[in-house]
């Protein structure tokens, strides 16, 4: 029987470590997706560290574009030879949630590389349902890196109901952090500010149109202040993961803002109710995952130009254990790298 390659978690806490794994094929309704691209995302970090719990053992990488190498027996709209990209959410299809468009919620959802097998690897299958074609012309690594951080920064941007004219502030320039200024844009934000603490990274903000704000050694909320006139921002997107910026995305906003919340922790954080929420009408806006509707406009959105990710991806490794662990080691340190991603 043949084998595939695949990068696995096989213990929280320890290193991923290669396998080799039996052959795939698709049962009824589902795809055999041959892996092109596969993106390493900040939360891998999190499930290899145990901060996020996972399925043990499973193969990481949740942002995946690759190529139709099978269909299962009732699949009419895919075909072998197809490009795709997959969304990550696994699931019924059917309840309550998913039929109101809230499918994160499914009672028997799955994420692939965290509940069920993932991208890190030469071969995945996944519901037909959950593959999206992938034109010719976004090539497969940005179209692995826009089923996480791009979906999610939308998503994010989404719910912080951010409207034309708006001020916006983004807390973190990763992956998540250059399609959410690129996308904050789109949707009509007036203004911009990205606040990171690597030079590097706020200046690919700066190329993007984003007032760059370096939290090294300053209060980024008080420059942030100063200057908006001492008004603050109208929505304030963290997706770092720290209490300490998630307490600053609080603090920044004007009357009525919004702060959204996507960066993953296991601390708590610690806001003054009065100042920063009841005194201001402000809302706090915790942000989970993203939904299948929402990748047909994020696609229409790089088709017209609005997202460009060509600058995103600043590393490709090979599908190799050891290469992967030292991604993931730089996540962890938050070192210069936006996004990295796997070439199988």
């Amino acid at each position: 029987m043949e084998k595939f390659r695949a990068v696995r978690l096989a213990s929280a806490g320890r290193p991923l470590v290669d396998e080799m794994l039996d052959a795939l094929s698709p049962g009824p309704g589902e795809l055999l997706v041959r892996v092109k691209a596969a993106g390493i995302c900040h939360s891998d970090a999190h499930y290899r560290s145990g901060v996020a719990p996972t399925r043990q053992p499973c193969t990481l990488g949740h942002e995946v574009a690759g190529v139709i190498a099978a269909v299962g027996a009732g699949v009419t709209e895919h075909h072998a030879g197809d490009r795709v990209c997959l969304h990550y959410l696994v699931t019924c299809g059917k309840c309550s949630y998913c039929r109101s468009g809230t499918e994160q919620f499914c009672a028997t959802g799955e994420m692939i590389g965290k509940h069920r097998d993932g991208g890190f690897a030469e071969l995945i299958v996944v519901p037909a349902r959950n593959a999206f074609p992938l034109p010719d012309s976004i090539p497969f690594e940005q179209g692995a890196i826009m089923m996480c951080s791009s979906a999610t920064s939308l998503h994010a941007l989404r719910k912080a109901r951010v409207a034309r004219g708006d001020t916006v502030a983004v807390f973190g320039i990763g992956g998540l952090g250059v399609s959410a200024i690129q996308l904050a844009r789109a949707l009509g934000a007036d203004k911009v500010f990205a606040v990171d603490v690597n030079a590097a990274k706020l200046g690919l903000a700066a190329r993007f149109s984003a007032v760059p704000v370096n939290a090294h050694g300053g209060d980024a909320v008080k420059k942030i202040r100063q200057l908006t006139g001492g008004r603050g921002v109208d929505v304030a997107l963290e997706l770092i993961g720290s209490a300490r910026t998630m307490e600053q995305a609080v603090e920044v906003l004007a009357p009525c803002g919004r702060a959204a919340l996507a960066g993953l922790t296991d601390q708590s954080m610690s806001i003054a109710p009065y100042r920063d929420v009841l005194n201001k009408e402000a809302e706090i806006i915790g942000v989970s995952d993203h939904l299948a509707s929402e990748i047909p406009e994020l696609m229409a959105f790089v088709a017209r130009g609005e997202l460009d990710l060509s600058n995103a991806i600043t590393r490709t490794v090979p599908l190799d254990a050891c290469a992967i662990n030292g991604v993931l080691d730089d996540l962890e340190a938050f070192r210069d790298d936006v996004r990295s991603v796997i070439r199988p």
